[in-house]
């Protein structure tokens, strides 16, 4: 009994490694304009030109009805992105990292 006692303890100790995910064709915004209720319900109207502007705010994607945030990394891969883009707005995107709470530690991130 006190085996299985610590046993079990011992796994309520660890912690369960996070997962990779992948978000396909998820809305991005930068944090500034996600924080505007006419943006997070209209994520595509969200103009390039104002994710350039808002760039120092950072970025992340709609998910489920909530802004996840870009973690640095991933901050600098869509910036970069956004800086060659031809798209005028309808910005959405592919990430591939963890969430740990409301941000994203970013693997990968592309423009769709």
């Amino acid at each position: 009994m006190k085996r299985a006692l610590l046993v079990a303890s011992i796994l309520a100790a660890v912690p369960l490694a996070a997962s990779a995910e992948v978000w396909k064709n998820a809305s991005l915004l930068d944090t500034m304009c996600a924080s505007k209720e006419k943006m997070a319900k209209d994520p595509d109207s969200h103009p390039t030109a104002c994710a350039l502007q808002c760039a120092k705010s950072g970025y992340g994607i709609m998910a489920d009805g909530k802004y996840l945030k870009f973690d640095a990394r991933g901050n600098e891969q869509i910036a970069s992105e956004l800086k060659s883009t031809k798209k005028t707005d309808h910005l959405r995107v592919t990430v591939d990292g963890e969430r740990q709470g409301d941000t994203i530690a970013v693997k990968s991130v592309k423009l769709d």
